[in-house]
């Protein structure tokens, strides 16, 4: 009798807990997997071999307007949450969640949040402008031009920045929402929704 009341108080603790913690869910599909990290990967020798190594700093550049071009047209046709439409948000969907952070009372996303959404917007903006600029710099139309130059120099840094500000924000959320981003990145997989979540 005690044997049957100590299994049924088990098999009701493992349903308790199934309700209480979400499954994993897949929201990373492995082309934006692939993307962000030959994107990381390729900006970080793109920064460090410039004035250095131009041929090969030329290289990463074309290879990350290539990512970037794939990343504009997966934003339309991909998976749900690679979508533009899954994250794009208004500036006061931005400011409201980031006055939320603030507060401590934002919400868990399962794709990206506003803020992170807008970040990946400006990301890509200032890659664009990035690879535009250097493609331009090669031409013969604009070899030399030092506006063009500057542009150049100052979307790097910019990039930078925001780069900085996304790793920030990563580990920000990371402690926050008890879960590991950098990680679901790597597998795609992340804890499901729960009542509290969007």
């Amino acid at each position: 009798m005690v044997m049957a009341t100590t299994s049924n108080s088990s098999e009701a603790d493992r349903n308790e807990r199934s309700v209480a913690e979400p499954k994993q869910v897949k929201v990373w599909d492995i082309a934006v997997r692939v993307f962000h990290w030959s994107l990381v990967t390729s900006f970080a020798i793109a920064w460090l071999s410039a004035d250095e190594w131009d041929r090969i700093h030329e290289i990463a550049g074309y290879i990350i307007a290539v990512l970037v071009g794939f990343r504009l047209i997966w934003g339309f046709v991909g998976s749900k949450h690679a979508r533009f439409a899954d994250f794009v948000c208004n500036p006061v969907s931005v400011l409201d969640y980031l006055k939320d952070t603030i507060h401590h009372k934002a919400k868990r996303y399962i794709g990206h949040n506003p803020v992170g959404g807008a970040m990946t917007i400006a990301l890509l903006l200032s890659l664009v402008t990035i690879t535009a600029s250097g493609i331009a710099m090669s031409s013969n139309m604009f070899w030399g031009v030092e506006w063009v130059e500057e542009v150049h120099e100052i979307s790097a840094n910019l990039t930078v920045v925001l780069v900085g500000l996304h790793i920030a924000g990563v580990i920000f959320s990371s402690f926050s929402h008890s879960e590991n981003l950098a990680k679901s990145m790597i597998t795609g997989y992340k804890r499901g929704l729960s009542d509290q979540d969007k």
